[in-house]
């Protein structure tokens, strides 16, 4: 009994480590798998540089909105957004392409390691579907199509939430509500449900 143990407990050990090996096939395969969600990677890469710029810009157009004349806003505005687009310009090629070179030493192994062959041949074969390939190019529409429909259901839900929490958020730090009646939580979400605002200083007299 304890020699039929070994023998399959063996075996399975054997099974495990031919999958787990990587080979040429496997290599290929995988290189394949990657190239076919090369726009998938890029989007990561993009959202990665996007998001510390976006929250940052956002602070920015808070403190001119509360800080800076009228007549100055709209040209503060813009040379903000150019600073911006410069910022992803330069950034986002390089996080792009170090994304896709780190891709294979990841992603790549991880797939050679958890997939057997015959598995990596059927991925690529369903990512090289026509009809895969028609599903993945609705997934914009389907998010909006969706967010056209959730979004008003949810704005006053959100609006009311995000005013408690900044009411909250002002009496700790003894500031006035940033969002007050006609503030910025009574039209939210404009598109999607915002991260809370923070609160702002009362405004300069």
């Amino acid at each position: 009994m304890l020699k039929k143990s070994f023998v399959l407990l063996t075996l399975a050990a054997a099974c495990t480590l031919a999958q787990a090996q990587s080979t040429p096939a496997k290599k290929e395969l995988s290189a394949k798998i990657l190239k076919l969600q090369q726009a998938g990677i890029e989007a990561m890469a993009r959202d990665l540089v996007k998001q510390p710029a976006n929250e940052l810009i956002a602070g920015a157009l808070d403190y001119v909105q509360q800080q800076v004349p009228q007549d100055k806003r709209e040209a503060i505005g813009k040379g903000l957004q150019q600073d911006a687009d410069k910022y992803m310009n330069d950034t986002f090629p390089v996080v792009r392409d170090k994304a896709i070179k780190l891709a294979p030493a990841t992603v790549g192994a991880m797939l050679e390691e958890k997939f057997t062959e015959d598995e990596l041949k059927q991925v690529v074969t369903m990512m090289e579907s026509p009809v895969y390939q028609k599903f993945q190019t609705m997934g914009g529409d389907m998010q909006r199509v969706l967010l056209a429909k959730l979004v008003p259901d949810v704005r006053a839900d959100v609006g009311s939430h995000l005013r408690v929490l900044d009411e909250s958020i002002a009496k700790r730090l003894g500031v006035q509500p940033a969002t007050g009646s006609g503030g910025a939580a009574g039209g939210a979400p404009a598109a999607a449900a915002p991260a809370a605002p923070a609160a702002k200083p009362a405004p300069k007299k």
